[in-house]
Protein backbone atom coordinates (compact mmCIF):
# COMPACT_ATOMS: atom_id res chain seq x y z
CA UNK A 1 0.00 0.00 0.00
CA UNK A 2 1.32 3.52 -0.83
CA UNK A 3 2.37 5.21 2.28
CA UNK A 4 0.63 8.63 0.46
CA UNK A 5 -2.92 6.44 0.59
CA UNK A 6 -2.49 6.13 5.24
CA UNK A 7 -1.35 10.03 4.70
CA UNK A 8 -4.62 11.57 2.51
CA UNK A 9 -7.21 9.35 4.84
CA UNK A 10 -4.99 10.38 8.15
CA UNK A 11 -5.51 14.22 6.81
CA UNK A 12 -9.10 13.26 6.43
CA UNK A 13 -9.41 12.11 9.78
CA UNK A 14 -8.27 14.92 11.28
CA UNK A 15 -9.89 17.75 9.08
CA UNK A 16 -13.08 15.75 9.31
CA UNK A 17 -12.51 15.99 13.56
CA UNK A 18 -12.02 19.63 13.19
CA UNK A 19 -14.77 20.07 11.19
CA UNK A 20 -17.32 17.60 13.41
CA UNK A 21 -15.69 20.01 16.65
CA UNK A 22 -16.67 23.39 14.57
CA UNK A 23 -20.23 21.28 13.71
CA UNK A 24 -20.79 20.68 17.71
CA UNK A 25 -19.55 24.65 18.77
CA UNK A 26 -21.75 26.17 16.01
CA UNK A 27 -24.59 23.96 16.00
CA UNK A 28 -24.77 23.75 19.98
CA UNK A 29 -24.39 28.13 20.02
CA UNK A 30 -27.61 27.95 17.56
CA UNK A 31 -29.43 25.51 18.79
CA UNK A 32 -29.03 26.46 22.23
CA UNK A 33 -30.41 29.68 21.34
CA UNK A 34 -33.14 29.25 19.75
CA UNK A 35 -34.48 26.02 20.66
CA UNK A 36 -33.16 25.54 24.17
CA UNK A 37 -31.67 22.14 25.41
CA UNK A 38 -33.25 19.68 23.19
CA UNK A 39 -31.24 21.97 20.13
CA UNK A 40 -28.09 21.45 21.86
CA UNK A 41 -28.69 17.83 22.01
CA UNK A 42 -29.84 18.05 18.36
CA UNK A 43 -26.60 19.11 17.22
CA UNK A 44 -24.68 16.85 19.36
CA UNK A 45 -26.37 14.04 17.70
CA UNK A 46 -26.07 15.58 14.68
CA UNK A 47 -21.91 16.27 14.99
CA UNK A 48 -21.91 12.56 16.18
CA UNK A 49 -23.09 10.93 13.87
CA UNK A 50 -21.33 12.80 11.00
CA UNK A 51 -18.25 12.19 12.34
CA UNK A 52 -19.01 8.54 13.55
CA UNK A 53 -19.91 8.38 9.13
CA UNK A 54 -16.46 10.34 8.12
CA UNK A 55 -14.70 7.79 10.26
CA UNK A 56 -16.68 4.36 8.81
CA UNK A 57 -15.94 5.70 5.18
CA UNK A 58 -11.80 6.43 5.70
CA UNK A 59 -11.85 2.78 7.86
CA UNK A 60 -13.41 0.99 5.54
CA UNK A 61 -11.41 2.29 2.23
CA UNK A 62 -8.06 1.80 4.81
CA UNK A 63 -9.31 -1.76 5.59
CA UNK A 64 -10.00 -1.95 1.79
CA UNK A 65 -6.44 -1.42 0.97
CA UNK A 66 -4.73 -3.70 3.84
CA UNK A 67 -7.35 -6.46 2.63
CA UNK A 68 -6.67 -6.47 -1.42
CA UNK A 69 -3.14 -6.02 -0.84
CA UNK A 70 -3.07 -2.07 -2.20
CA UNK A 71 -5.47 -3.56 -5.36
CA UNK A 72 -8.21 -0.93 -5.82
CA UNK A 73 -9.56 -3.35 -8.34
CA UNK A 74 -10.02 -6.58 -6.72
CA UNK A 75 -13.38 -8.23 -5.31
CA UNK A 76 -12.42 -7.50 -1.80
CA UNK A 77 -12.15 -4.12 -1.83
CA UNK A 78 -14.94 -3.18 -3.45
CA UNK A 79 -16.66 -5.76 -1.14
CA UNK A 80 -14.87 -3.97 1.89
CA UNK A 81 -16.04 -0.23 0.32
CA UNK A 82 -19.64 -1.34 -0.24
CA UNK A 83 -20.22 -3.13 2.88
CA UNK A 84 -19.00 -0.44 4.56
CA UNK A 85 -21.58 2.28 2.99
CA UNK A 86 -24.50 -0.41 3.13
CA UNK A 87 -23.38 -0.63 7.43
CA UNK A 88 -23.53 3.32 7.52
CA UNK A 89 -26.95 3.09 5.51
CA UNK A 90 -28.55 0.61 7.86
CA UNK A 91 -27.41 2.39 11.08
CA UNK A 92 -28.65 5.67 9.53
CA UNK A 93 -31.96 4.43 8.74
CA UNK A 94 -32.13 2.89 12.32
CA UNK A 95 -30.93 6.44 13.88
CA UNK A 96 -33.62 8.03 12.02
CA UNK A 97 -36.31 5.94 13.05
CA UNK A 98 -35.36 5.73 16.89
CA UNK A 99 -34.67 9.53 16.72
CA UNK A 100 -37.75 10.91 15.04
CA UNK A 101 -40.14 10.86 18.01
CA UNK A 102 -37.70 11.91 20.48
CA UNK A 103 -38.52 14.13 22.93
CA UNK A 104 -34.97 15.15 24.27
CA UNK A 105 -33.60 15.89 20.97
CA UNK A 106 -34.63 18.63 18.39
CA UNK A 107 -35.11 17.05 14.63
CA UNK A 108 -34.82 20.19 12.79
CA UNK A 109 -31.23 21.19 14.74
CA UNK A 110 -29.85 17.27 13.90
CA UNK A 111 -30.69 17.87 10.48
CA UNK A 112 -29.03 20.31 9.86
CA UNK A 113 -26.35 19.50 12.09
CA UNK A 114 -26.17 16.19 10.12
CA UNK A 115 -26.42 17.92 6.40
CA UNK A 116 -23.69 20.43 7.61
CA UNK A 117 -21.63 17.58 8.52
CA UNK A 118 -22.25 15.32 5.20
CA UNK A 119 -21.72 18.13 3.08
CA UNK A 120 -18.51 19.79 5.10
CA UNK A 121 -17.07 16.01 4.92
CA UNK A 122 -17.44 15.86 0.81
CA UNK A 123 -15.53 19.48 0.92
CA UNK A 124 -12.90 17.86 3.45
CA UNK A 125 -12.73 14.66 1.05
CA UNK A 126 -12.24 16.82 -2.37
CA UNK A 127 -9.66 19.29 -0.86
CA UNK A 128 -7.66 16.67 0.82
CA UNK A 129 -7.12 14.53 -2.47
CA UNK A 130 -6.74 17.62 -4.41
CA UNK A 131 -4.08 18.91 -2.26
CA UNK A 132 -2.38 15.58 -2.51
CA UNK A 133 0.51 14.32 -4.30
CA UNK A 134 -0.61 10.87 -5.01
CA UNK A 135 1.01 9.36 -7.87
CA UNK A 136 -1.51 8.51 -10.66
CA UNK A 137 1.34 7.19 -13.58
CA UNK A 138 2.52 3.62 -12.82
CA UNK A 139 5.25 1.38 -14.82
CA UNK A 140 2.53 -0.50 -16.83
CA UNK A 141 3.63 -0.54 -20.60
CA UNK A 142 0.70 -0.73 -22.78
CA UNK A 143 0.96 -2.83 -25.50
CA UNK A 144 2.11 -1.74 -28.76
CA UNK A 145 3.55 1.48 -26.63
CA UNK A 146 7.49 2.25 -26.74
CA UNK A 147 10.38 1.64 -24.81
CA UNK A 148 12.04 4.79 -23.65
CA UNK A 149 15.44 2.51 -23.88
CA UNK A 150 14.78 0.96 -26.84
CA UNK A 151 16.30 1.11 -30.49
CA UNK A 152 14.90 3.79 -32.41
Amino acid sequence: MNPENNRIYTRILRYGALLALAIAVIGCLVGGLTVGPTGVAGALVGTALALLFTGMTAASILLAFKASGGNMISGAFFGIVLGGWLLKFIIFIVLVVLLKDAAWVDRYVLFFALVAGVVGSLVVDVVVVMRSRLPYVSDIQLPGARDANSDK
